[in-house]
């Protein structure tokens, strides 16, 4: 059920997508990711009363997705569950022809209340979905989910990241290092490092141990995930998120993304990947890991149920840390996340149900279906001793630290690409740390026009 970084999927696990249309809001080159499908909606309003009761008659709520993991309808059949008088009219449509059918749905008369967002595009901009500010206000969406985690579904004019809220998050991934615990301890380390520099010495007692440091899939472009973990590192999280939105005046040519890549260059020299990397995908580096190959990997949550079925109790998981034990907690990634629909015939009951996504009942069933929970309730718990267990510590780390960043392979609708080609041939040696930061920022400028 999940996908590739490579394919262009927001799937069961939510990846970096590698065809995104948010990069064309940012850079205002609207018609990259038109809506098609006749007459914009009529602009929604943006502000006034809003209602958080929820009928007692009975109604409908339809919901449009391209969801195709359990999480969606375990979520919808939770809620009607808990309020008898609504029947759910689930629409489902592929996601190969989801985004290109949107403008449709949302402009036909029959209009869902709820659509999944697996991009921005021009949907705000055509007045096709609401701005949920007003229900983020009166449901106190800011004291329940961190801003990080819903400022990636705002926009202003061109800019991403800031204005209006256009969707709430159903469920996020994150992206971080899993490590093997027999390795380990057979290696003299009790836990995960609580500094970048206590990092890099496991990574080195691994090799001259004989034991291979780091697991990574580098066919898909996972080299991108190191990068960027250690980019986090070296400036400030807002830059990260600045860039990855493609917001003007930002570089990845710094000395943040100067010290990543050359970190990068030097562990694949040090002979800390794997050899052949280049040519593994994910489900081959995951698997390689689960058999005592890599000491750590990096990877994201969509493999948390792989990797505890294949080794139960035998997996950790940590977020790369800083330079200093008190550095800030970072991670990776992004969310599914709905929109209500301008011609929404239920809105106040569309946004009741998005106000039910940030409650511990609803993050149980995110975490049980492969998700990050957007609830950060204590309640909400995963087996102990299981991999899961150690993303549930960390994804609250995060979110208390206001720590999450958008993915870079997000930054244009290409970027995924370069990352890859590039990654793979910075990991080859065949080319420099500077060379390779020059043809990402190429790209990300490219977004610019």
């Amino acid at each position: 059920m999940s996908s590739t970084p490579r394919a262009p999927r927001r799937r069961a696990f939510v990846r970096p997508l590698a065809v995104v249309c948010t990069a064309a809001v940012a850079a205002g080159a609207l018609s990259a990711c038109g809506t098609p499908g006749g007459a914009p909606a009529k602009a929604a309003p943006t502000d006034g009363a809003v209602s958080t009761a929820i009928p007692t008659e009975k109604v409908t709520l339809s919901i449009l997705t391209s969801d195709e993991s359990p999480t969606t309808k375990a979520l919808t059949d939770a809620f009607a569950k808990k309020h008898p008088n609504v029947t759910i009219d689930y629409r489902f449509t592929a996601y190969d022809s989801y985004n290109t059918s949107l403008g449709l749905a949302l402009n036909s008369a029959n209009a869902p209340d709820l659509a999944l967002l697996n991009l921005l595009g021009n949907t705000a901009k055509a007045g096709q979905i609401r701005p949920l500010d007003p229900y983020a206000k009166a449901y106190g969406w800011d004291k329940t989910v961190s801003a990080s985690q819903l400022d990636q579904w705002r926009s202003q004019g061109n800019q991403l990241g800031a204005g209006k809220l256009w969707a709430a998050p159903a469920g996020f991934s994150l992206v971080g290092v899993y490590y093997n615990k027999e390795i380990a301890s057979k290696l003299g380390i009790s836990g995960p490092p609580k500094t970048l520099d206590e990092f890099e010495k496991q990574v080195a007692k691994a090799k001259a141990a004989g034991q291979l440091p780091i697991q990574v899939s580098n066919l898909d472009g996972h080299s991108s995930f190191i990068f960027q973990a250690l980019v986090n590192q070296f400036q400030k999280l807002s830059d990260s998120t600045a860039w990855a939105f493609n917001n003007p005046g930002f570089t990845v040519e710094s000395d943040a993304g100067t010290k990543a890549a050359q970190k990068l260059a030097d562990w694949a020299k040090e002979g800390y990947l794997p050899e052949g990397a280049n040519g593994v995908d994910n489900a081959g580096a995951t698997a390689a890991f689960t058999k005592g190959q890599g000491l750590f990997l990096f990877d994201g949550n969509w493999d948390a149920g792989v990797v505890d079925k294949a080794m139960p109790k035998g997996a950790g998981f940590f977020t790369l840390p800083g330079t200093t034990p008190d550095a800030q907690a970072a991670g990776v990634g992004t969310s599914l996340a709905y929109a209500i629909s301008t011609k929404a015939k239920n809105p106040d009951l569309a946004a009741a149900f998005l106000n039910f996504l940030t409650t511990p009942e609803a993050g149980q069933i995110q975490l049980d279906n492969g998700f990050m929970p957007v609830s950060q309730d204590p309640s909400i718990k995963a087996a102990e001793g299981s991999v899961r267990a150690d993303f549930v510590a960390a994804w609250k780390k995060v979110g208390e630290s206001n720590g999450l960043t958008p993915y870079f392979n997000n930054a244009t609708p290409t970027m995924n690409d370069v990352l890859t080609s590039q990654g793979q041939q910075l990991i080859a040696g065949k080319t420099s740390a500077a060379a390779y930061l020059k043809a990402v920022q190429a790209e990300w400028t490219k977004g610019q026009k």
